[in-house]
């Protein structure tokens, strides 16, 4: 089971022992102090997720999501599901869509939140979804 949660206004996922991190940062991260050797510049409209190297045993933020969807496949879904494409940013809007649905900005009990449908909604209906959710207001 994967772990997807956020890491300085990026994503951090955990999957088959690996750890990516998806997206730019949105704020200083201090890599070392969390855990991750230090990446280097990030530019994610270059590339869009990069391989983190553990120095040291690291725990995903909560709230988190879990998702069936495992390995590179689970960081390009990921890619697809929340990264807008002119800035290499992840969309907040839509990370909160999932992760606090009915935008009562409660705490998730253990703060997991059970995301699998994330991974088996078409991509087709997802976009519709990111369309509607993305739109300037």
């Amino acid at each position: 089971m994967a772990l997807v949660g956020r890491l300085a206004g990026a994503i951090l996922a955990e999957t088959e022992g690996q750890f990516f991190l998806v997206g730019n940062p949105k704020e200083p991260c201090d890599f070392v102090a969390v855990g991750f050797e230090s990446p280097g510049v990030i530019d994610a409209m270059e590339r869009p997720f990069i391989r983190l190297s553990p120095l040291r045993p690291v725990q995903i933020p909560q709230p988190y999501v879990t998702m069936n969807v495992e390995g590179e496949v689970l960081v390009r879904l990921l890619v697809d599901r929340f990264v807008i494409q002119r800035n290499g940013s992840v969309s907040d809007r839509l990370w909160r869509l999932v992760t606090d649905p009915k935008q009562e900005n409660r705490a998730v009990p253990g703060g997991t939140i059970d995301a699998r449908w994330l991974g088996e909604i078409p991509a087709e209906i997802w976009q519709i979804v990111r369309e509607t959710v993305l739109k300037c207001t």
